[in-house]
């Protein structure tokens, strides 16, 4: 997850069994087969897309030269249609699509579109100076905190809600039953074309089982799946077998669908057109989700923006060299309690733009609800700040403050009485232009930031490693502004909301990319649960539980719904399974080792198992047979 951190906007810390072979050869990662293809030739790469992975704005950043002067700056001819600091693409990589042209006006500024005109203009430079410290500045009128509700937890102050409880406002026995009817669904469309698992048909319950089952994942960090399931000494973890068998927990994922597979033709057949939603496959958890979000809580006044990478290894989205393909999920995160009350996905090109920058649209995006109210402040980084986003954000009462490249457009170009090349650490210059204060601190290196409610300095210190006159690192007090002391004291709260796919690799071998979306949604859940758990404990005076010991106890609750007995650690196959060769003659008809490809490794046999029907190892020196049995993935273990 991105909060914090990027190159040019931080000072001071933040801001600084009859299967196949090949159905064998991959039992817990996506299979190749699967027909999720359809979005595969609607991948795109833009201008747009590129420059939100690099933080950069390809609408207001701009490529200064030594001869530059005060002048409006609009792109020229040759700076159209790229980047600055970035090399362009190669025209023969860029896949182009309908729904994305190979150039359009959408990024570029016109007279009539851009961001320094209209009621977001700002002034020229011409005559604009730096001040310093010496100089006083006066606090700008801050609109008083208006929010449409009480701040906080909106449930019942007096009743006492379980982990799972709090967990079903987000996930609730309707919007699981869906998931289930149309996993059902899928299921039973995908048996008609291969068989990859045995099914039958998931119930609600055994969905929630599932659920914890994934969320168990994130407390115990194994390679692979597989050793979720395993005997051996090394992980010994008989909890996952205790509730859902290997081969079930992998068929639910195999057949795992958030929408209708009707619907989904349905809306496939509108491709290329205006009906079609690139976002179909994950919408009904998607909107259920976000009006949970919002209906629970009402933010504090603190607020901003979180960006997540929905990276997949399917070609779906906007690509990259960094990330490979994927979606944007931006999040509207409460900076005191860490809840994500708002989010959504940029999907590219069918992003509607105004004009002013992508970093403006998005942020606009997600401040517009009416739920939120007026007097709200809005810290940001810098790839979203601009002098228009600030300027259109006062305007409407909403408070906001965020790191700024000095090459955005709109940021003061003067040169009188600028920080000095060698000026000492803590040095700063601010000037002002109506509401709008743009403020130079040099800390470790010269950064700039933005902001429409403070005032440029109030005396405040911060301990900073200053040489002295002999070169020698010493602490002291220097200066720092009232800004960027608000900013990193916000900024360096962390958000957890990712810990599902940050801490555990297993879960990122998927293909399908709304099963990555899935994940990313669970998370959300459990930490605004998590949250809510907190906010009702302090409104009744209680000692809430650590972040480890809910999600311990919600992991309990959700599988209780749905236990299975563990199979005995030590089975015998008297009577159950016996080997077989495939033909008479050992050196014709041998085929990879089931065992062995669990290890990534290709070994071929003459033996199988004839009730597994699985090939097998049987030498004195390798006997996968016995360590396939011995190990219980005839259990389906």
């Amino acid at each position: 997850m991105e909060v914090r951190g990027r190159p040019g906007c931080g000072a001071g810390g933040a801001a600084a069994g009859g299967e196949s072979e090949s159905e064998q050869s991959e039992p817990e990662s996506e299979p190749e087969s699967e027909p999720e293809s359809e979005d595969s030739d609607s991948s795109y790469d833009s201008i747009d897309e590129d420059a939100l992975i690099e933080g950069i704005d390809p609408v207001l950043d701009r490529d200064f030269k030594v001869e530059d002067t005060n002048e409006e700056w609009k792109p020229s001819p040759e700076q159209q249609g790229t980047l600055p600091g970035l090399s362009p693409l190669p025209v023969k990589k860029r896949r182009i699509t309908e729904l994305s042209p190979a150039s359009t006006s959408s990024h570029l500024l016109s007279e009539s579109s851009s961001p320094t005109s209209g009621s977001s203009s700002v002034e020229d430079d011409k005559g604009e100076t730096w001040h310093d410290i010496s100089e006083d500045d006066e606090q700008p009128d801050i609109p008083k905190f208006y929010p449409k509700r009480c701040p906080g937890s909106q449930l019942a102050r007096n009743a006492a809600y379980s982990p799972l409880e709090l967990f079903q406002i987000f996930m609730s026995e309707s919007v699981v039953g869906t998931i289930v009817a149309n996993t059902n669904a899928f299921a039973r469309k995908r048996a008609q074309a291969v068989k990859q698992f045995d099914w039958f048909p998931l119930t609600v319950q055994e969905f929630y089982t599932y659920i914890g089952i994934v969320i168990f994942a994130s407390l115990m960090q194994l390679k692979t799946l597989n050793d979720y399931w395993s005997e051996k000494a090394i992980y010994s973890l008989p909890f996952p077998r205790s509730v859902i068998s290997r081969k079930r927990f992998l068929a639910i994922t195999w057949n795992l669908h958030l929408c209708d597979p009707e619907k989904v033709e349905e809306n496939k057949s509108r491709k290329g057109g205006a009906g079609y939603d690139r976002l179909f496959k994950i919408k009904p958890l998607y909107t259920s989700l976000l009006l949970a979000c919002q209906t629970c809580f009402q933010p504090k006044r603190e607020l901003r923006v979180v960006k997540k990478i929905v990276s997949s290894s399917s070609c779906i989205g906007p690509k990259s060299t960094k990330h490979g393909y994927g979606y944007k999920l931006f999040i509207l995160v409460d900076s005191a309690t860490g809840y994500s009350w708002n989010f959504f996905v940029y999907n590219g090109s069918s992003f509607k733009k105004t004009g002013k920058g992508l970093g403006y649209d998005l942020v606009t995006e997600l401040v517009r609800n009416s739920l939120l109210g007026t007097g709200y402040k809005l810290y940001l980084d810098q790839f979203y700040t601009s002098p228009a986003l600030l300027s259109d954000l006062y305007a409407k009462e909403m408070l906001a403050c965020g790191m700024i490249p000095t090459n955005r457009l709109g940021f003061p170009r003067a040169k009188l009485n600028d920080i000095p090349a060698n000026a000492a650490r803590g040095t700063i210059r601010w000037t002002r232009r109506g509401k709008l204060l743009f403020v130079k601190w040099k800390d470790t290196r010269e950064v700039a930031i933005c902001t429409n409610f403070h005032k440029a300095y109030n005396e405040d210190t911060i301990n900073k490693r200053v040489k002295d006159n002999q070169g020698v690192l010493q602490k002291r007090q220097v200066p720092i502004p009232c800004a960027f002391k608000d900013y990193n004291t916000v900024m360096d709260r962390e958000v957890h909301s990712d810990a599902l796919l940050r801490y555990n690799n297993a879960l990122h071998q998927t293909k399908r990319w709304y099963m990555t979306f899935f994940y990313h949604f669970i998370d959300i859940a459990v930490e605004n649960s998590f949250i809510l758990h907190k906010e009702l404990a302090k409104q009744n005076g209680k000692d809430a539980l650590t972040s480890k010991h809910f999600r311990e106890a919600l992991v309990t609750d959700l599988t209780k719904v749905c236990t299975r007995s563990a199979p005995l650690s030590q089975r015998s196959v008297e009577n159950e399974c016996y080997p077989s060769f495939f033909t008479e003659d050992p050196s014709a008809g041998r085929r990879v080792c089931a065992f062995c490809k669990l290890d990534n490794k290709t070994m071929k046999t003459p033996a199988y198992c004839m009730k597994c029907q699985v090939p097998l190892c049987l030498m004195p020196k390798r006997n996968c047979f016995l360590q396939w049995h011995q190990e219980g993935f005839q259990y389906g273990v």
